[in-house]
Protein backbone atom coordinates (compact mmCIF):
# COMPACT_ATOMS: atom_id res chain seq x y z
CA UNK A 1 0.00 0.00 0.00
CA UNK A 2 1.23 3.96 -0.15
CA UNK A 3 2.78 5.62 2.61
CA UNK A 4 3.17 8.93 2.50
CA UNK A 5 5.48 10.51 4.94
CA UNK A 6 6.23 14.49 5.65
CA UNK A 7 9.45 15.33 7.06
CA UNK A 8 10.77 18.22 8.71
CA UNK A 9 13.67 19.96 10.58
CA UNK A 10 14.45 23.37 12.27
CA UNK A 11 17.42 22.49 14.37
CA UNK A 12 21.03 21.41 13.15
CA UNK A 13 22.09 20.74 9.75
CA UNK A 14 18.78 20.57 8.76
CA UNK A 15 19.56 19.36 4.72
CA UNK A 16 21.71 16.42 5.97
CA UNK A 17 19.13 15.48 8.53
CA UNK A 18 16.60 15.37 6.23
CA UNK A 19 19.00 12.90 3.64
CA UNK A 20 19.51 10.95 6.32
CA UNK A 21 16.11 10.17 7.46
CA UNK A 22 15.72 9.56 4.08
CA UNK A 23 17.88 6.91 4.08
CA UNK A 24 17.74 5.56 7.43
CA UNK A 25 13.79 5.05 6.74
CA UNK A 26 14.54 2.68 3.43
CA UNK A 27 17.69 1.24 5.29
CA UNK A 28 14.97 -1.72 6.28
CA UNK A 29 12.75 -4.14 4.56
CA UNK A 30 9.38 -3.32 4.02
CA UNK A 31 9.44 -0.11 2.78
CA UNK A 32 10.18 0.82 -0.90
CA UNK A 33 11.04 4.10 -2.09
CA UNK A 34 8.90 6.09 -4.80
CA UNK A 35 9.77 9.40 -5.04
CA UNK A 36 10.56 12.17 -2.70
CA UNK A 37 9.52 15.79 -3.22
CA UNK A 38 11.42 18.83 -3.77
CA UNK A 39 12.71 20.78 -0.63
CA UNK A 40 10.76 23.68 1.21
CA UNK A 41 11.78 26.05 3.50
CA UNK A 42 8.65 26.96 5.34
CA UNK A 43 7.66 29.39 8.44
CA UNK A 44 7.18 27.85 11.88
CA UNK A 45 3.08 26.83 11.95
CA UNK A 46 2.40 27.05 15.85
CA UNK A 47 4.29 26.64 19.18
CA UNK A 48 6.58 29.31 20.56
CA UNK A 49 7.78 32.42 18.83
CA UNK A 50 11.66 32.93 17.73
CA UNK A 51 11.92 29.46 16.06
CA UNK A 52 13.74 28.76 12.96
CA UNK A 53 12.20 28.30 9.25
CA UNK A 54 12.07 24.49 8.66
CA UNK A 55 12.77 22.62 5.97
CA UNK A 56 10.27 20.09 4.67
CA UNK A 57 9.69 17.58 1.83
CA UNK A 58 7.28 14.44 1.53
CA UNK A 59 8.30 11.23 0.48
CA UNK A 60 5.71 8.65 -1.07
CA UNK A 61 6.68 4.97 -0.64
CA UNK A 62 5.26 1.53 -1.21
CA UNK A 63 5.10 -0.15 1.96
CA UNK A 64 4.02 -4.10 3.31
CA UNK A 65 4.41 -2.80 6.79
CA UNK A 66 1.49 -2.25 9.42
CA UNK A 67 1.07 1.29 10.17
CA UNK A 68 1.76 0.78 13.55
CA UNK A 69 5.29 -0.84 12.47
CA UNK A 70 5.38 2.11 10.26
CA UNK A 71 5.38 4.55 13.34
CA UNK A 72 7.62 2.71 15.19
CA UNK A 73 10.34 3.44 12.47
CA UNK A 74 9.44 6.79 11.75
CA UNK A 75 10.32 7.17 15.94
CA UNK A 76 13.37 5.20 16.07
CA UNK A 77 14.91 7.51 12.94
CA UNK A 78 13.73 10.45 15.04
CA UNK A 79 15.64 9.70 18.23
CA UNK A 80 18.68 8.71 15.98
CA UNK A 81 18.93 12.17 14.75
CA UNK A 82 18.90 13.37 17.96
CA UNK A 83 14.79 14.21 18.72
CA UNK A 84 13.87 15.35 21.83
CA UNK A 85 10.49 15.81 23.26
CA UNK A 86 9.74 18.78 25.37
CA UNK A 87 7.72 21.39 24.29
CA UNK A 88 4.55 20.72 21.74
CA UNK A 89 5.45 22.32 18.37
CA UNK A 90 8.87 23.23 19.86
CA UNK A 91 11.72 22.92 17.47
CA UNK A 92 13.41 19.77 16.63
CA UNK A 93 16.27 18.20 14.83
CA UNK A 94 13.66 16.06 12.64
CA UNK A 95 10.11 15.19 12.44
CA UNK A 96 9.19 12.18 10.71
CA UNK A 97 5.13 12.73 10.24
CA UNK A 98 2.66 9.55 8.52
CA UNK A 99 0.43 11.11 6.68
CA UNK A 100 -1.56 8.64 5.00
CA UNK A 101 -0.94 4.55 4.76
CA UNK A 102 -3.05 3.15 2.21
CA UNK A 103 -6.86 3.84 3.38
CA UNK A 104 -6.09 3.09 6.73
CA UNK A 105 -8.34 4.97 9.12
CA UNK A 106 -6.79 5.01 13.01
CA UNK A 107 -7.97 7.12 15.75
CA UNK A 108 -5.65 6.14 19.05
CA UNK A 109 -4.11 8.72 21.35
CA UNK A 110 -0.49 7.19 19.39
CA UNK A 111 -1.72 7.22 16.00
CA UNK A 112 -4.03 8.93 14.04
CA UNK A 113 -4.39 8.27 10.51
CA UNK A 114 -5.03 10.39 8.23
CA UNK A 115 -2.47 12.72 9.76
CA UNK A 116 -5.21 14.36 11.84
CA UNK A 117 -3.59 18.14 10.51
CA UNK A 118 -2.37 17.38 6.85
CA UNK A 119 -5.61 18.80 4.87
CA UNK A 120 -4.79 22.29 6.55
CA UNK A 121 -1.17 22.68 6.44
CA UNK A 122 0.66 24.16 3.22
CA UNK A 123 4.15 23.10 4.04
CA UNK A 124 2.66 19.28 4.06
CA UNK A 125 0.63 19.47 1.04
CA UNK A 126 2.09 21.82 -1.50
CA UNK A 127 5.51 19.33 -1.31
CA UNK A 128 3.19 15.98 -1.51
CA UNK A 129 1.47 17.47 -4.84
CA UNK A 130 5.11 17.86 -6.33
CA UNK A 131 5.65 14.31 -5.27
CA UNK A 132 2.33 12.87 -6.40
CA UNK A 133 -0.49 14.84 -8.45
CA UNK A 134 -2.96 12.53 -7.43
CA UNK A 135 -2.45 13.11 -3.58
CA UNK A 136 -5.28 12.94 -1.62
CA UNK A 137 -6.42 12.73 2.10
CA UNK A 138 -8.69 9.94 2.82
CA UNK A 139 -11.95 11.30 4.36
CA UNK A 140 -11.24 15.32 3.25
CA UNK A 141 -10.57 15.05 -0.38
CA UNK A 142 -7.76 15.76 -2.92
CA UNK A 143 -4.63 18.10 -1.93
CA UNK A 144 -5.08 20.61 -4.82
CA UNK A 145 -8.78 21.29 -3.42
CA UNK A 146 -7.67 21.35 -0.28
CA UNK A 147 -4.97 23.24 -0.75
CA UNK A 148 -6.40 26.07 -2.90
CA UNK A 149 -8.01 27.10 0.36
CA UNK A 150 -4.82 27.44 2.14
CA UNK A 151 -2.41 30.49 2.49
CA UNK A 152 1.04 29.27 0.72
CA UNK A 153 2.62 32.69 1.83
CA UNK A 154 5.25 30.67 4.27
CA UNK A 155 6.32 28.11 1.46
CA UNK A 156 9.62 28.68 -0.72
CA UNK A 157 10.67 26.02 -2.80
CA UNK A 158 14.91 25.57 -2.00
CA UNK A 159 15.57 24.54 -5.84
CA UNK A 160 19.26 24.10 -4.18
CA UNK A 161 18.23 21.11 -2.79
CA UNK A 162 17.29 18.11 -3.79
CA UNK A 163 17.14 15.12 -2.00
CA UNK A 164 18.66 11.67 -3.37
CA UNK A 165 17.01 8.33 -3.49
CA UNK A 166 18.00 5.97 -0.69
CA UNK A 167 21.10 4.36 -1.32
Amino acid sequence: MKAVLALGSNLGRRFQTLQGAVDALFDAPGLEFVRASPVYETDPVGGPEGQQPYLNAVVVAETTLEPRTLLERALSVENAFGRVRTEHWGPRTLDVDLIVVGETRCDDPDLTLPHPRAHERAFVLVPWLEADQDAEVPGRGRAVDLLAGLDRAGVRLRPDLTLQRPD
